[in-house]
């Protein structure tokens, strides 16, 4: 089975994110958490048109990904896990969990460095969250993600397979906890002590700073808890909270070619766009 997947890595990829987006956008369809407040057509041509410029974006500027360094990193002896004799089991779970906790800290980082922060806030410009909010990133930041992931895949030499599950484990779970899902909150509190869930996540999302600046993990709540960054409940409740950043509220700014230019705008030219 592990060969089988490392020969069809593309395949198994596209598989997964295709079918997770499916489910999550029937489920949405069935049992909304919330009333969206925008065309979901104008959202989704522009946060999937994101997808697909971010995947030639990768291919065209990396000669070798996550995986492929992986591979490489065990012929070569590179990283600490293929210096250390572990039980296949455990240097996969050291692995996961190394890999996830990197992405909680790079989230951290996308929010304190205002340089970064003017990037990653591009993903915070939807004006609602579905399916297609866990897909909208601007170009630079996943170019930067994809540095930083190259960065620990080398220094910890994770096995291959790690690496390929992590990956993804990441995008369906960011189309899962975006996701415009119900779940009843009992089931929802239980959930949440184990992965993401779209309550948890979507208090991220609020306009009110102090609760966009908690719930960062992705994959696992138990960072957001062992940093003290957790936060069970949106002051204005699920229903009630506002999503988005109040310097981008014009609807204007859900199209794709705005969202590439978002970075770049300051308050000045926001408001003559806007008047």
């Amino acid at each position: 089975m592990e060969t089988w997947i490392l020969n069809n890595e593309a395949l198994v990829r596209f598989s997964f994110f295709f079918g997770f987006f499916i489910i999550i956008a029937l489920w949405e369809v069935l049992k909304p958490r919330r009333p969206l407040q925008y065309k979901k057509s104008i959202r989704w041509y522009s946060n999937i048109g994101i997808v697909i410029l971010n995947n030639l974006t990768i291919r065209l500027l990396f000669p070798v990904l996550a995986a492929g360094l992986a591979a490489q990193c065990s012929e070569k002896g590179w990283g600490l896990l293929n210096n250390y004799d572990l039980p296949a089991v455990m240097s996969f779970i050291f692995a996961l969990l190394i890999m996830d906790g990197a992405i909680y800290i790079q989230h951290v980082l996308f929010h304190t460095l205002p340089l970064l922060s003017r990037f990653h806030g591009m993903h915070h410009t939807d004006l609602d969250l579905d399916v297609s909010s866990g897909t909208r990133f601007h170009p630079v930041e996943i170019i930067l993600s994809m540095l930083i992931k190259l960065s620990v895949v080398s220094i910890i030499g994770p096995p291959v397979l790690a690496v390929i599950i992590f990956e993804i484990g990441l995008n369906s779970m960011s189309m899962f906890n975006h996701g415009n899902i119900y779940i009843p909150e009992n089931v929802d509190r239980i959930l949440r002590y184990f992965i993401v869930t779209p309550d948890m996540h979507r208090i991220h999302h609020s306009i009110i700073r102090s609760e966009t600046n908690s719930n960062f993990g992705f994959n696992f709540p138990w960072w957001d808890r062992l940093f003290g960054t957790y936060r069970a409940y949106p002051k204005e409740g699920q229903l009630g909270m506002t999503i988005g950043l109040p310097k981008f509220r014009d609807p204007q700014y859900l199209h794709l070619h705005r969202l590439l230019v978002q970075p770049f705008v300051n308050d000045k030219q926001r408001s003559s766009h806007e008047s």
